[in-house]
């Protein structure tokens, strides 16, 4: 059966009865068995769940999303599975209730098909870092996906769903979906409810879509953004027309670029690339004016600071005693503490949790915790004044393409790198998205927009008169012919 290419299109051919929901689900679940054993995106298939759940569905025009099957990344709380944050002390979880975002999703008439692959508690850029398995890029299956969410950019990259839901603390949306050459929306901190989400850095987190095009991601943030009762960290702030906002004219935009997202430590491929498509936008209508954000090299060192702090702090919870209890062989508190974290944590987990602690710890908070915090206020003011001018920042999402599997295992600073242009925008709390400019070598590469707190509707804008001046998004990956 050949199915419509984006979301769009197929919550039309569901509505005009032209395709029915069981066949869709059947159809998506046949992808996912021909690109799984390549690329690894999931961690749990949700097979019999979903054709059950699709056999008692009808179209429905009041549901913008009756009958879709989505990918949810495995660190996000469902009824339906386990939700294990891709590490071993949680692998027998199973949660009781379902995360807001997804029952947002579900509400609109979505069917959960499965959980996504991820670095363990989202702490890693490769998606090497989870217990279970390493999720391959579906362009090539010697490379990495990206990550944190790099099961979620990966199946909708191989078409094995048409949209998925990642989170993203320091690019971990954006940086995969650059790498795999789909769209990826980081929101404004609180703009989508966290609760349910299983934290890392609880000021950072937050819940996005990813997806094929810029109006189907469009509209998936639509139906999970507001403000939650169950989170008081979500925003009242009334919720954008985004996909009103996916028009093509741009005439009224000026976009700034700041000359710092071109420096050390780019490659020049990436940065020419992404100059192209500047261009492209100014062809379209925009004015393209320079501008400066000094603060840029400042952003990894604050990221890793705040998000380690928070996240050593957040781990405290896991104890193997309780949410997934496990069977071990220590005589004591301490001797259980210390073989459940041994075992159920990996090895950035433990670098979290140590890195974290160092920083909290007395004579170390004030030079180290307080002093990032301080750069912090300074990152985002940096970004409002530069709003004074521009309507939205463009640059590289990523400094590279996606590299081979295990060529830095040995080097987490360099894994750390590779979110030098995304964490600004993570630690200011401004809203973000990548979307597909190019390939060098036959790897993706994406351009990032950056806009002003709750200014949603730029990003989607811009982004949509980008994409539909190109062809990018609508390449596909061939399905591997050998494992």
């Amino acid at each position: 059966m050949i199915l419509p290419d984006t979301l769009e299109d197929t919550v039309k051919a569901i509505q005009d009865k032209e395709l029915s929901i069981p066949e869709l689900v059947e159809a998506t679940l046949d992808s996912i068995a021909k690109w799984e054993p390549h690329i690894g995106s999931f961690l749990e298939v949700l097979g019999v769940e979903a054709m059950a759940a699709a056999s008692k569905m009808k179209p429905d025009e009041s549901k913008p999303l009756c009958g879709i099957p989505i990918g949810i990344k495995d660190i996000i709380c469902t009824k339906e599975g386990h939700t294990t944050a891709a590490a071993n002390i949680l692998k027998n979880f199973r949660s009781p209730y379902d995360a807001t975002a997804v029952k947002k999703l579900k509400d609109a008439g979505a069917i959960v098909i499965g959980k996504l692959n991820l670095d363990a508690f989202a702490m890693g850029v490769s998606t090497e870092y989870s217990d279970f398995k390493t999720t391959k890029n579906p362009w090539d299956t010697k490379k990495v996906p990206g990550g944190s969410s790099g099961g979620s950019a990966a199946a909708v990259a191989s078409g094995e769903v048409l949209v998925s839901l990642g989170t993203d603390t320091g690019g971990s949306i954006r940086h995969p979906s650059s790498l795999c050459n789909v769209v990826g929306v980081k929101p404004t901190y609180g703009r989508v409810s966290r609760f349910g989400s299983i934290a890392y850095g609880s000021s950072l987190d937050q819940i996005g879509p990813i997806a094929r095009t810029v109006k189907d991601a469009a509209i998936l943030y639509e139906i999970i953004a507001g403000q939650d009762k169950y989170d008081a960290t979500s925003s009242p702030e009334v919720v954008g027309d985004y996909t009103g906002a996916c028009v093509k004219s741009i005439k009224d935009m000026t976009i700034g670029v700041p000359k710092e997202y071109f420096e050390e430590g780019v490659q020049s491929e990436v940065a020419q690339t992404v100059r192209e498509s500047i261009k492209q936008l100014e062809s379209l209508g925009a004015k393209i004016v320079d501008i400066s954000l000094p603060l840029t090299p400042a952003g990894i060192p604050v990221y890793y600071l705040i998000a380690k702090a928070e996240g050593s702090t957040n781990l405290g919870r896991y104890d193997a005693i309780r949410y997934s209890p496990m069977d071990l062989d220590s005589k004591t508190l301490i001797d259980h503490y210390m073989e459940a974290r041994g075992k159920g944590l990996g090895p950035e987990v433990k670098r979290t949790i140590l890195m974290g602690t160092y920083a909290l710890s007395a004579g170390y908070y004030d030079a180290w915790y307080k002093q990032a915090s301080r750069v912090r206020t300074m990152i985002k003011e940096e970004f409002m004044n530069a709003f004074k001018d521009v309507d939205v920042i463009a640059g590289p999402t990523t400094p590279e393409v996606a590299w081979s599997i295990g060529s830095r295992d040995q080097d987490p600073l360099a894994m750390y790198m590779s979110d030098m242009l995304t964490t600004t925008a993570s630690v200011a709390g401004v809203p973000s998205i990548s979307v597909p400019c190019g390939f060098i070598n036959s790897l993706p590469i994406g351009l990032q927009l950056i806009a002003p707190h709750f200014e949603e509707e730029r990003l989607f804008k811009v982004a949509y008169a980008y994409e539909q001046s190109t062809d990018w998004h609508q390449k596909m990956p061939e399905l591997p012919k050998s494992i």
